[in-house]
C-alpha cells in the first residue's frame, strides 16, 4: 500500500506533463473560434450570409463536390444538435417542460 501511495504523485505529475501540451492547444483555438464577432467582422457576416441566399436561389449548391456537401451537412446537422442541447439545458429536462 505505502509503495501505492508513492507512486501517486509521479503518477501525476505525469499526467500534468502530458496533458500540458494538449491544452495549450485547446486554448490557443478556443482564443479565436469561440470568441464572440467583432465589430469589423459583422460586414464578412452579412456578405457571407448574402452569398448563401443567393447561392440558395440560383440553385449553384446543385455544383458542390461530395465532399463539400458533405460537409456542410455535417455542419448543419452540428448546429441542429447545439440547439437541441441548448433547449434541454433551458427546460432542464430531456422530455417535455416542467409546468
Amino acid at each position: 500500500m505505502a509503495g501505492a501511495v508513492a507512486k501517486v504523485p509521479v503518477l501525476i505529475n505525469t499526467a500534468i506533463a502530458n496533458f500540458r501540451p494538449k491544452f495549450n492547444i485547446f486554448m490557443k483555438y478556443a482564443k479565436v473560434e469561440l470568441a464572440p464577432p467583432k465589430l469589423g467582422e459583422i460586414p464578412q457576416i452579412k456578405a457571407g450570409i448574402g452569398k448563401l441566399m443567393s447561392s440558395a436561389k440560383n440553385g449553384s449548391w446543385k455544383q458542390l463536390t461530395v465532399k463539400q456537401a458533405t460537409l456542410n451537412t455535417l455542419v448543419g446537422f452540428e448546429v441542429l444538435f447545439w440547439f437541441y442541447v441548448g433547449e434541454c439545458i433551458g427546460k432542464r429536462h430531456i422530455v417535455g417542460y416542467k409546468v
